[in-house]
């Protein structure tokens, strides 16, 4: 099993920043990308960030493009998001995912962590 714990979340003013961490417990040797996904009230859970774990490489939505930032720490087994210009319409639970194989989904969640934007 693997447990995920995000941590970060808070209230911020629009065009603030906010780093999320996600420290990963348990069996980690086998992981082959980390994501940061987001859910709003009466909304999707939908993509934010993903990055390979052997190699680092990332990939965004458009939404973040430009002010959202992933990055490892491989030796901590943890995962940040730094976020940068934020908008009230990054208010969301932000949630931290492991995939741990090519071919399989996002397999463990973390617990979630508020974002909220104040205008």
């Amino acid at each position: 099993q693997v447990q995920l714990i995000e941590s970060g979340g808070g209230l911020v003013q629009a065009g603030g920043s906010l780093r999320l961490s996600c420290a990963a417990s348990g069996r980690t040797f086998s992981r082959y990308a980390m994501g940061w996904f987001r859910q709003a009230p009466g909304k999707e859970r939908e993509f934010v960030a993903t990055i390979r774990w052997s190699g680092g490489s990332t990939n965004y939505a458009d939404s973040v493009k430009g002010r959202f930032t992933m990055s490892r720490d491989s030796a901590k087994n943890t995962v940040y998001l730094q976020m940068n210009s934020l908008r009230p319409e990054d208010t969301a639970v932000y949630y931290c995912a492991q995939k741990s194989t090519l071919l399989s989904g996002y397999d463990y969640w973390g617990q979630g962590t508020q974002v909220t934007v104040s205008s």
